[in-house]
């Protein structure tokens, strides 16, 4: 066989690979980005009589991760076989009709995680979502299909259960604002626990004043009060595990930062050395290694909070 058959053979083997490979990514990316697990419709309730003010979030539509408790319906977990052992739901989470009593409507509960044990964002059973910001990335976890229903434009915002990364990963990854409120500060009540002493309903965004409205319902905050922040910590030494160089991160924070509030509010801080010096039972965690060693106090938190998690 000539070379230049050859060729024309190796050149028709891999167009017919990249047409294969096309119809695949074509043949996985649902419509709604395989965000769903259920569509439903929570309406809010009508608008107060002028010249009371209308509710904060009309207008506003959003989807729950399948671990909110949704009157009528089963809370699946990401898992098919729970859903079949658990009864029907006889009350709507707090938050969730919260958000319904302030105007706005719950459109549909989103994939996770099965049991919400992963912050990958894959789900064997329902699918794994496809990440609308790159469609050959995961788009992380567990909260997977709350971060893809905002980040494909299909809600204006999503909750999804914080415990040790799954609403912050997924917002990353999928390159919109997720925001971990303090523990404890939003109520838990209807939602199935992963980690009680980890879980935090957390939040997704594209736009900052929706992440601005809507956490000013879910923290129960008066909206006359616009407080600035007092103070505002960067922690060195955590920017230093980036693979990344640091400074293109902390510069871009930094700059961000004195834009917003002024120079006079950034301090910086070496968090192992603090969290070392404030939590003495770290060092029972160290494994034997150098106690002066900041990033090994980090390495010590985190092997702390897989112990809670198990």
């Amino acid at each position: 066989m000539s070379s230049s058959t050859n060729l024309w053979v190796l050149l028709g083997l891999g167009l017919a690979g990249v047409l294969l490979m096309t119809r695949r990514l074509k043949r996985a990316i649902k419509q709604d980005f395989g965000a769903f697990v259920e569509r439903l419709e929570l309406l809010p309730p009508p608008q107060p009589a002028p010249p009371k003010a209308p509710h904060p979030l009309t207008g506003l539509s959003f989807a729950v991760a399948d671990i909110f408790d949704i009157n009528g319906c089963v809370t699946g977990f990401g898992n098919p076989d729970w859903a079949k052992i658990h009864d029907t739901a006889t009350r709507t989470s707090s938050v969730v009709s919260a958000l319904i009593d302030g105007g706005a409507a719950c459109v549909g509960k989103t994939v996770i995680d099965e049991m919400a044990y992963s912050i990958n964002g894959e789900n064997k059973h329902f699918g794994t979502p496809t990440n609308p910001a790159a469609l050959e990335r995961i788009p992380g976890g567990c909260s997977s299909g709350s971060a893809v229903a905002v980040a494909g434009g299909l809600v204006d915002f999503s909750l999804g259960v914080d415990t040790i990364g799954g609403v912050r990963i997924p917002g990353g990854f999928c390159g919109i604002l997720a925001f971990r409120p303090s523990h404890a500060a939003v109520s838990n009540i209807g939602v199935i626990p992963v980690s009680p002493s980890l879980d935090t309903v957390g939040l997704f965004a594209k736009d900052p004043s929706i992440l601005h409205r809507v956490s000013h319902i879910l923290l129960q905050l008066p909206y006359a009060d616009h407080r600035q922040p007092r103070h505002m910590i960067i922690a060195d030494d955590c920017f230093e595990l980036l693979k990344i160089p640091k400074s293109r991160v902390t510069q871009v924070v930094i700059k961000s930062t004195e834009k917003l509030f002024g120079r006079q509010l950034l301090n910086h801080v070496n968090l192992g050395e603090y969290l070392a010096s404030k939590i003495s039972s770290l060092k029972q965690l160290q494994n034997g290694k150098k106690n002066g060693d900041s990033k090994t106090a980090l390495l010590s938190l985190a092997n702390a909070m897989q112990l809670l998690y198990k």
